[in-house]
């Protein structure tokens, strides 16, 4: 098993929507794809946000784009016009949860990015 962070094999996207935050995590490769739909549950990914208190976590499944949504729900502390956090409109989960460390197979090559 390899230790890497989840950018290996994918790249991201976040945003609001009001009170709720939406992350897409895109896979590289339709074998990322496979490990994110068998790994990255929403029980994992609310684990990793405990600290914003998600009160729901849903996946959706994007397969056309090897991609899986994530919708947090009540974890901008209001939203864009009330939120006094950093990052009020979720702009930046993609890239926190980018970083999340991962065990990947030995031969995760077929994962990654080609180029």
């Amino acid at each position: 098993m390899a230790h890497l962070p989840l950018s290996t094999i994918a790249h991201g996207r976040s945003g609001d929507k009001g009170n709720h935050a939406n992350v897409a995590v895109i896979a590289y490769t339709p074998a990322g794809f496979e490990w994110l739909k068998a790994n990255l549950t929403p029980e994992v990914v609310r684990s990793y946000f405990a600290h914003l208190g998600p009160s729901r976590v849903e996946r959706f499944e994007a397969a056309n784009v090897n991609a899986v949504n994530f919708l947090l729900s009540d974890v901008l502390a209001g939203g864009a016009s009330r939120s006094l956090r950093t990052d009020t409109q979720g702009k930046t989960l993609a890239v926190t949860l980018l970083q999340m460390e991962i065990d990947l197979p030995d031969d995760h090559a077929a994962m990654k990015r080609v180029g």
